[in-house]
């Protein structure tokens, strides 16, 4: 296998043994970018310079007998919307092409520190809004399995760069859906970790609402299991900068292997194609030894309402003139859809969504005590038509439903590859969406860990 093939825990391998150099895994993903990122156009901004140095560094201190940390050498790649020195945080903005970092976010310097190395930022539509990864300032980002369907939002081209082989490992934010939704897309494994689980701020930005506060997370995408559960670990390194962080243990007490199926939450309309893959996720869960009850799961339409009634405050309160200024078309779209859907609520009405939040977390965490995973869609269905949100957004909305109602709660959630299926759309990748207790990573992984063994390996695809 090429170098740029391998997953992260295998590159670091090899060049803690010495078989290759961290030179020589940056300039092969570098190589593969160069093959492969015109027809994708995923990674956005690059500085081939800066990670060659990086990888160099790697190399002097193996050569020295340093400790070496456990992505060391590891080709990754970070999104457009977190802070990385000397990079303009531009979130798919043309109005922030010039809002250039002077300091890392937390979840590019505990990347750093681990060894990882930074090969490319990656595409997201304007104001990191949508499922689907288009914007005025860098353009369309293409799925490299299938151009026809999105390649998810927003961290689209996070997911397409990791699905293609630019990087072992892709940085991800989700206040929506936006590491799971891409994983699922593109073929991927990708987690959406817990609230407070990994600390992230951007010093080039004045501090968000309490909407985004409570909702929005970093995590990673990443083509193996492991790599997820290695990459993870590094990200949750404390950082007071982050007074949302928690540092709590990655690796809880011992749990019954026991696990919730919901193929249809609250009447959602599942595709055929997303139930196989969600019994077969089960189907694998139960020949590891887990038992699995069918079984309704707690309220998602209440809490997918009140998380988008939080989205618009943030967004009225202080990004209306930001979307005036930037005018992206796409992202007028989608706010004026949402703004149908559900009213801007008024101090009231944001009090009450965070006193009902209380209960719904409550009711939840009560239900994850007796089922420790509830296997549930990512989506109702096959990765969509792409760009389908500007012709029928009450379609994808209601479609999204279990991406948009965790967030509030906080809790941590997963989206496992399955396999491929044939769709409207063509040949399209599959998964489920597993959902945990708060802190409880480690379970979803044991959990993805098992059907990941007992299905198709994910390979990198040329697009």
């Amino acid at each position: 296998m090429a170098l740029w093939e391998l997953d992260g825990v295998a590159i670091a391998t090899k060049i803690r043994k010495g078989e290759v150099t961290a030179r020589e895994a940056t300039e092969a993903t570098l190589a593969r970018m160069d093959a492969v990122n015109s027809a994708i156009n995923a990674v956005v901004a690059r500085d081939d310079e800066a990670a060659l140095v990086a990888a160099d560094a790697v190399d002097a201190a193996r050569a020295d007998g340093a400790e070496l940390g456990p992505m060391a050498g590891v080709p990754v790649t970070i999104k457009e919307n977190v802070d990385q020195t000397g990079c303009a945080t531009t979130n798919g903005l043309l109005i922030q092409k010039d809002l250039v970092a002077t300091q890392d976010n937390p979840v590019v310097a505990n990347l750093r520190r681990a060894g990882a190395v930074i090969v490319g930022r990656t595409n997201t539509p304007a104001f990191s809004l949508r499922w689907f990864t288009r914007n005025s300032l860098h353009g369309h980002t293409r799925n490299p399995h299938n151009p026809r369907i999105t390649p998810g939002g927003s961290s689209g081209g996070a997911a397409a760069a990791t699905a293609a082989g630019i990087g072992a490992m892709g940085h991800g934010t989700d206040i929506g859906g936006s590491i799971r939704y891409p994983a699922y897309a593109c073929g991927l494994q990708g987690i959406r970790p817990t609230l407070g689980r990994v600390a992230a701020w951007n010093p080039s930005s004045p501090d968000r609402h309490i909407g985004a506060q409570l909702m929005a997370v970093s995590g990673p995408h990443a083509r193996t299991v492991r790599d997820v559960r290695t990459s993870l670990a590094v990200m949750s390194q404390p950082d007071l900068r982050d007074p949302w962080q928690m540092p709590v243990p990655l690796v809880g007490a011992e749990y019954p292997r026991r696990a919730a199926l919901c193929v249809s939450p609250e009447g959602l309309q599942t595709h055929p194609l997303v139930e196989q893959a969600l019994r077969d996720t089960a189907a694998r869960l139960i020949d590891a030894g887990w038992r699995i009850d069918e079984v309704e799961s707690p309220p998602f339409r209440e809490p997918a309402r009140l998380q988008a009634q939080l989205w618009l405050a943030e967004m009225a309160r202080g990004a209306t003139a930001a979307f005036a200024a930037e005018d992206d078309p796409d992202a007028n779209h989608v706010l004026a859809e949402m703004q149908k859907l559900t009213a801007v609520p008024d101090l009231n009405g944001v009090l009450d969504a965070l006193q009902a939040r209380v209960g719904f977390v409550r009711e939840w965490q009560m239900f994850l005590e007796k089922y420790p995973v509830l296997i549930c869609p990512i989506s109702s269905e096959p990765p969509f038509p792409d760009l389908l949100d500007l012709e029928d957004f009450p379609r994808v909305i209601e479609a999204q439903l279990t991406q948009v109602g965790l967030p509030l709660l906080g809790l941590p959630g997963m989206s496992v590859f399955t396999g491929f299926g044939e769709s409207d759309m063509g040949r399209v990748p599959l998964g489920a969406q597993l959902i945990g207790g708060r802190y409880r990573e480690d379970i979803l992984l044991d959990a993805a860990e098992a059907i990941e063994a007992r299905g198709e390996a994910i390979k990198v695809v040329t697009p």
